[in-house]
This record gives structure tokens, C-alpha cells and sequence, in this order.
């Protein structure tokens, strides 16, 4: 066998590539992973140093059962490399009761028989004392909502893959890709691979390395706040992740504490970006923005109300209905695809990488994925 020719190649190294690097590796298969920078880098979607982790998914109930495997994949995760990858703190799902947040939370609890409270606005203060949610505002609360550290999340993936056997080329960008009787070949700035399968995990370059395939997804950049908290961050050290609809329909999510006492509370908006591509995303954050975060955000949350310690910015990849594509593409034979985590896929990380490693090796997955088909994307 040529030192280019490998079982199965993975593209794009982040939360979805590292994972399926790690899952195809430990099946024995032999793995080649490319990935355009370093190790855990800010360039794309999988940093920031928390994302929220929950089960009563208001997106839609069906997402459930791929959430329910993915959090035994986290701990065990977490048992095999000692690293804290992600954390149980309780979470809240705040807003009117028939906001999104709150009413698509409750019906996939529900749906699945998920462990849960409701709350109303004088519960949630009294519990919460950080919140000042409205009058009539309710919560969904789950205890086993939390979050996970993407950047370690990512690394961990990546010792557990090259542990197992993988070659994991870093700084080596993917010029062009192609499918044939044969197999994959992908060609780099370095060389040429070659490979029975391959598996696309392009993130925000999903426009550009998928442009055959004619899926239709759209960059955006978001920003991430670290807000100084009056009185110190001491109340927030110890406090549940929250997903808060306000009276202007937004969606503003936030975290604990993690970062010691000079961190400031991240928190963020949900869906609030500008349209860009990878090469245009403008990554200096503007005081106006920082000024309407802080705003928004001490509507619920009245101690964030100090300056900005940090901000950073990422970028979602949005598909037009907001849900995953996971796919073999049609007429391409040897090719897995996992794009358009559309601003709420971290959290399915362990799960997707089993999934992709699934296709990759077998064609099918028993995992539940028919949502995440592009072929409902197409218009005719």
C-alpha cells in the first residue's frame, strides 16, 4: 500500500471531524485526517471555551434520541482521557410560555419522558437569585443541562485518534476533492491522498469544499461577550446555563463562571449574525455591539452590567430550515458529508463522529438521522 493511501480520509479537523477521526480510528481502520490549521484553533465554530449541552431540545423532539447517546459518549469521554470535556449545571429555559424556548423545551421533554420543572417567574427568582426574569415570564428547568469545552473537546479527540492509530496532518488545507470507482482522492498544498472513503467536515468552508454537492448553507458571524459582573463573578461560579427569550423575540444564552475571577460571565445571542464567508468575517468586535449585548442581557441578568473583559467571534454555518445535514450525497459512492450545524451542533459531537464512522465504514448508521437528509433542502 502506497504511504499516501489510507481507508478513510477526514477533512476539517474540528468538533464533527475530530470526533470522526477518533471513532474510525478505534473500529481499526486506517485514518488520515487533514485539517487547513492547527490543532484547536479559533479560525472556525468549535472554540470560545463553552457551548451549551441540554436534552429538552426545542428545536425539535427528534433530535432527542442522537442527545441521549451523545451524553454517554461525553462521559466517556471524559473517563478516558481525565479531562473535563464537559459539565452538568442545571439549565434554564426562560421566556413567555408559549416563546419557542420554553414551549418547543417542554414538548420534547414531554415527548421523551426527560426529567424536568417548571418554574414560574417568583420560583425562578427565588432559586436564581441572579435572575430578574418578567412577571409573566416561565422556565423549563433540566438538571442535566450544562456545557462542554470545545477546544478541549477537540483536542481530547485528537490524542484519542492518534492514540488509536490515526495521521493527523495539521496547516495542510484541502485544495480539491473527487470521487470515483476506485475510491477518494484529495489533493492538498503538500501532495495527494488517496482513500476508499472519504468524510467532509468543512465547517464554515462548506460553500466551498461541498460546492459540487449544491447544498445550500449560509455563513454567519456571531459574537461571544465576557461580561464584567457588578460585585464580582463569585454568584456566577456556581450557576446553570440559561437560554432567555426576550419581548424582542431573541434568544440570548449565557454560562457559569469558568473562567476565575478576572474572566467576567460569557454570554452571547443566539442567531444575531451578519452574512460572510470564512476570508470575510470581520473579527474586531464594535462597542455599539458590546453596548446592545449588555443591554439585552441585564434585562435578565441585572449584574452583567460592567465592561466587556473579552469578546471573540465565530461563525455558524446555517442551513435554510436550521437543521443538520449528515448524508452519503446521491451519485457520490464513497463520500460521507456533515455540514450546517446551523449555530447548535457542538453538543452532538461525540455522537455525530459515531455516526460518520458508521457511514464511513458500513453506509448506514441505526442512528436516527433521516432529518438531517439535504434532499429536503432542494426546491423543485
Amino acid at each position: 500500500m502506497s504511504d499516501n493511501a489510507y481507508d478513510v480520509i477526514v477533512v476539517g479537523l474540528g468538533g464533527m471531524g475530530s470526533a470522526a477521526a477518533y471513532h474510525l480510528a478505534r473500529r481499526g481502520v486506517r485514518v488520515l485526517g487533514l485539517e487547513k490549521f492547527g490543532p484547536a484553533h479559533d479560525r472556525g465554530s468549535s472554540h470560545g471555551g463553552s457551548r451549551i449541552i441540554r436534552q429538552s431540545y426545542f428545536e425539535d423532539p427528534a433530535y432527542v434520541p442522537l442527545l441521549l447517546r451523545a451524553y454517554e459518549l461525553w462521559a466517556e469521554l471524559t473517563r478516558d482521557t481525565g479531562i473535563e470535556v464537559h459539565r452538568l449545571t442545571g439549565g434554564l429555559f426562560i421566556g413567555p410560555p408559549e416563546s419557542l424556548t420554553v414551549a418547543g423545551s417542554l414538548r420534547a421533554a414531554q415527548e421523551w419522558s426527560l426529567p424536568h420543572e417548571m418554574l414560574d417567574a417568583g420560583e425562578i427568582r427565588r432559586r436564581f437569585p441572579t435572575l430578574a426574569p418578567a412577571p409573566g415570564d416561565v422556565a423549563l428547568y433540566e438538571a442535566k443541562a450544562g456545557f462542554a469545552r470545545p477546544e478541549a473537546t477537540v483536542r481530547a479527540h485528537l490524542d484519542l485518534a492518534a492514540r488509536e492509530g490515526a495521521t493527523l496532518h495539521f496547516d495542510e488545507e484541502v485544495l480539491d476533492w473527487a470521487d470515483g470507482p476506485r475510491g477518494v482522492t484529495v489533493t492538498t498544498a503538500r501532495g495527494t491522498y488517496t482513500a476508499g472513503q472519504l468524510v467532509v467536515c468543512p465547517g464554515a468552508w462548506a460553500p466551498s469544499l461541498l460546492s459540487t454537492l449544491g447544498i445550500p448553507i449560509t455563513i454567519e458571524r456571531q459574537v461571544l461577550y465576557w461580561l464584567e459582573a457588578e460585585g464580582g463573578v463569585a454568584p456566577f461560579e456556581d450557576h446553570p446555563i440559561y437560554i432567555y427569550e426576550n419581548e424582542f423575540d431573541e434568544q440570548i444564552y449565557g454560562f457559569p463562571a469558568i473562567d476565575g475571577p478576572a474572566g467576567g460571565v460569557k454570554t452571547a445571542f443566539f442567531r444575531k449574525g451578519r452574512v460572510c464567508t470564512p476570508d470575510t468575517i470581520d473579527r474586531t468586535v464594535y462597542p455599539a455591539e458590546i453596548d446592545e449585548m449588555r443591554d439585552r442581557v441585564t434585562r435578565l441578568v441585572p449584574a452583567l452590567n460592567g465592561p466587556a473583559v473579552h469578546t471573540a467571534t465565530c461563525m455558524y454555518s446555517n442551513t435554510p430550515d436550521e437543521h443538520f445535514v449528515i448524508t452519503r450525497p446521491v451519485d457520490f459512492d464513497n463520500v460521507t458529508v456533515a455540514c450546517g450545524f446551523s449555530g447548535h451542533g457542538f453538543k452532538f459531537v461525540p455522537v455525530v463522529g459515531e455516526v460518520l464512522a458508521d457511514l464511513a465504514t458500513d453506509g448506514s448508521t441505526t442512528h436516527p438521522i433521516g432529518l438531517f437528509d439535504p434532499r429536503r433542502l432542494v426546491t423543485t
